[in-house]
């Protein structure tokens, strides 16, 4: 039996000349592409300028130079594509992409959400990066806001990594948003106490502490006349950030303790509730 490759040499012969012809469309769809793909560097770099000079910030920039870096390549692609293949329609290649992000999307539904958050979180800038924010359960400082997620530093030295989503559905308490952060702390004198006296004192310690801002002023308020103490709540301001929260209160509390201690105010201790064979007896410590 006798094998006829007459056909298939025909075949081979009509590809191959067809790939030679195409040559020329090929080498100038490379040259559009290179082109488009320079362009995209370039408008890259004008849309990150633009958006920190806008004051959106250094991650806003990064974020929108690449979507329109993206945007620009993906044209370029498709104005290669018709090159290549003239029969190809724009319709087609446009039908062609329909049909890839809707199978992309109920793919990756969970990522679109994370990106659009992510993308609505650097257009109305509930913080920036250096911010800290308190959110689900997590407190520190912004790290990076990219697309997916935002990045923040904990005050023990953890990084955690929260969805955008998560950022942009529930509530973000930013402990930096303004300059400056109003602390508090109670304390607790004895019913014999002068009130006013003891006011004085307070307020005096704390305006000794050098870093307690004296505007708005601090305030001691009357919050609680407990069972053994009246509840005096003195209230300070400071600068936002943290560290100087916490250091300033520490420096706040030893001052005022300090001061009473001084001049004998009496500060009683709680009264507590002790289980002596099944009857309750109340003791209080002096």
């Amino acid at each position: 039996m006798e094998l006829d490759f007459t056909l298939a040499i025909a075949r081979i012969n009509e590809m191959l000349n067809g790939l030679i012809a195409s040559l020329p469309n090929f080498g100038v769809a490379v040259i559009v592409f290179i082109l488009f793909f320079l362009v995209a560097k370039i408008f890259q770099v004008v849309v990150r300028g633009i958006s920190e000079r806008s004051g959106l910030g250094v991650s806003a920039g990064i974020v929108f130079g690449r979507l329109s870096q993206w945007a620009i390549v993906l044209g370029g692609l498709l104005v290669s594509s018709s090159i290549v293949f003239p029969s190809m329609q724009a319709v087609d290649i446009f039908g062609i992409l329909g049909i890839g992000s809707i199978a992309i999307g109920f793919a990756f539904r969970d990522i679109a959400q994370n990106f659009l958050a992510g993308i609505l979180l650097l257009l109305t800038q509930p913080f920036r990066i250096g911010d800290q924010i308190i959110v689900s359960g997590f407190e520190g400082t912004v790290e990076d806001i990219q697309t997916r997620a935002t990045y923040i530093s904990t005050y023990d030295g953890r990084r955690v990594v929260i969805p955008n989503t998560d950022l942009f559905v529930q509530s973000v308490i930013v402990n930096t948003a303004k300059p400056t952060r109003r602390s508090q702390y109670d304390f607790g004198i004895g019913y014999g106490v002068d009130l006013d006296y003891t006011r004085r004192l307070i307020l005096q310690a704390i305006s000794r502490v050098e870093d307690v801002l004296q505007d708005p002023s601090p305030d001691v308020l009357i919050v609680d006349l407990a069972d053994s103490a009246v509840n005096l709540r003195a209230r300070w301001w400071t600068l936002s950030a943290r560290r100087e929260v916490i250091t300033i209160q520490d420096q706040v509390i030893d001052a005022i303790k300090k001061e009473l201690d001084a001049h004998n105010v009496d500060m009683p201790y709680p009264t507590q509730t002790v289980l002596l064979r099944n009857q309750n007896v109340s003791i209080t410590e002096n």
